[in-house]
């Protein structure tokens, strides 16, 4: 795919004795999982602080420490707006989301749907959050592969196997209690390879930081977007909106994060870490957007004809395989890897959790021993870790702006109206099941139309000129819409709703 650089010995050392710390971690855990309680939520025990620093790991992958850069790289800042609506959101999630997931002895988020609307619209949200989970896991190992691939010279798709399997074992052996501990020391290292970058950029520009700032202003790598409003264009308007439909959507349905607020030793700690979180991942992201352009500038005054059509994906990790001393790189790589792996492992576990909860409890293997759903938990994780390493291989063939573009449009085609179910959940009492799947169906079919469209396999005469970043906030205003009016059609909601909307919510323990 890449020119390789030639491999150092130091640096390829650090990165295993960072692999095999982790791997070390995960055989500890191990030893704890005799129960699926165990296994997925840690007993439900671990305190704010941890959980916050382990929901930065969950969300920032390698997006964060590669896609982010190429985008800043490549373009400007536009796709940063959509995380500085993280703050907005994380108010709703403490003050509503949280207490409903802590309600009762849950395991899963989806469970909340089966509660609220049955177990049609259960089974479509669980199939659609493994769906995306499963395009998630791809898309975030295979950007990981790149600088490994090109600091060993070994072919992509073989790095994408190795890396695809270290990481699947230590998540399969140590389930949640793993997943949680290796999150926050792999966040750690994530900054710290992130500022090794940052003083190598200043280092070497003769302005030093002020030149970053003249050169990025002057090429306006720090635009943000239009502020006009345009659906077939990614303004600032645009970008924000579909920031905040995303992080509606993780905060109220991501089992990723659901699982967190559950692993939690108390409420109290459920929205301690929740705070934390958001207090840390906006600064985070914006630091690594900010390298983004660092790089830029750096290449700016020190042209490279090796970076010149290079895809933006590549240029970032070229940068630090080429310009960071030898074992400093090694810690650099480690800090990419560390962003990957605790994004994925966090994937691998959350499939394997609502599979086991939401798929083998109630339908395909009612009312057998937890020693037999524990294992399945185990099954499920390496069929996941199996469709991962395919799922980048894909990726490793697929023409793209950059990564974190491609992604935009992946969730928001995919992403359904998990969005509209829960909030409609939360916030109604007249819509019911009968209400929910018919708005689900015609969601559906927009969605099938929307994805489609975005494709350009639509006819022009009946095509509609809307970017498929929309596709998501569409399907769910068309889900709440159709929802609504066939409640109103069908009549009165006549379920128990006691405790499963915030006007019958029941007192939470704290």
């Amino acid at each position: 795919m890449h020119d390789s650089i030639q491999a150092r010995p130091l640096d390829i050392a650090v990165i295993i004795l960072y692999l095999l710390g982790m791997a070390g971690l995960g055989i500890w855990f191990s030893r704890r999982n005799t129960t699926t309680e165990q296994y997925f939520l840690g007993g439900r025990a671990f305190p704010g602080w941890v959980i916050g620093i382990s929901m930065l790991g969950t969300s920032i992958s390698s997006v964060t420490f590669l896609a982010f850069p190429a985008a800043a790289y490549t373009l400007d800042w536009r796709q940063l707006v959509s995380n500085l609506m993280l703050p907005f959101v994380a108010v709703l999630a403490i003050i509503v989301f949280i207490p409903f997931f802590r309600r009762g002895n849950t395991t899963s988020a989806f469970e909340y749907l089966g509660d609220r609307f049955g177990p049609g619209v259960r089974l479509y949200g669980t199939l659609s959050f493994i769906l995306l989970q499963l395009i998630r896991l791809g898309k975030v190992l295979f950007l990981v592969s790149i600088p490994v691939s090109l600091l060993t010279g070994f072919d992509i798709r073989l790095v994408i196997v190795f890396v695809g399997i270290f990481i699947s074992l230590y998540t399969i052996a140590g389930g949640i209690g793993a997943v949680i501990w290796t999150d926050v020391v792999q966040s750690i290292v994530l900054w710290v390879g992130g500022i090794v970058c940052f003083i190598t950029v200043v280092w070497q520009l003769p302005g030093g930081v002020g030149q970053i700032f003249e050169v990025g202003v002057q090429n306006h790598k720090f635009d943000m977007g239009s502020l006009g409003f345009n659906l077939s264009e990614r303004t600032f308007w645009t970008v924000a909106l579909i920031g905040i439909v995303s992080w509606l959507t993780m905060y109220s349905s991501d089992q990723n994060v659901v699982q967190r607020y559950l692993a939690a030793k108390s409420l109290k700690e459920a929205r301690k870490a929740t705070t934390i979180y958001s207090a840390i991942a906006v600064p985070t992201w914006a630091f690594f957007f900010f390298l983004g352009t660092c790089v830029y500038v750096f290449y700016t005054v020190h042209p490279d004809e090796k970076v010149v059509g290079m895809e933006a994906d590549a240029v970032f990790p070229y940068f630090i395989l080429t310009q960071i001393p030898v074992g400093i790189t090694g810690l650099v790589i480690a800090g990419v890897l560390a962003a990957a792996m605790s994004s994925l492992d966090s994937s691998i576990n959350a499939i394997s959790t609502v599979v086991t909860v939401d798929l083998m409890k109630p339908y395909f293997a009612r009312n057998r021993g937890d020693r037999f759903y524990l294992r399945w938990a185990r099954i499920v994780a390496i069929f996941a870790s199996v469709l991962m390493v395919l799922g980048a291989i894909l990726f490793s063939s697929i023409e793209k702006e950059s990564m974190n573009d491609l992604s935009w449009i992946v969730a928001s085609v995919f992403g359904g109206c998990l969005l509209g179910l829960f909030m409609t959940g939360f916030f109604t009492t007249r819509i019911g099941n009968r209400a929910a799947l018919i708005g689900l169906c015609g969601a559906i079919i927009l969605n099938v139309y929307l994805g489609i469209n975005a494709a350009g396999w639509v006819p022009e005469q009946l095509s509609l000129p809307v970017h498929s970043y929309w596709t998501g906030i569409l399907v769910n205003l068309a889900f709440i819409l159709l929802a609504g009016i066939s409640a109103m059609i069908c009549g009165r909601n006549k379920k128990d709703l006691s405790g499963l909307t915030v006007w019958t919510m029941k007192e939470v323990p704290k």
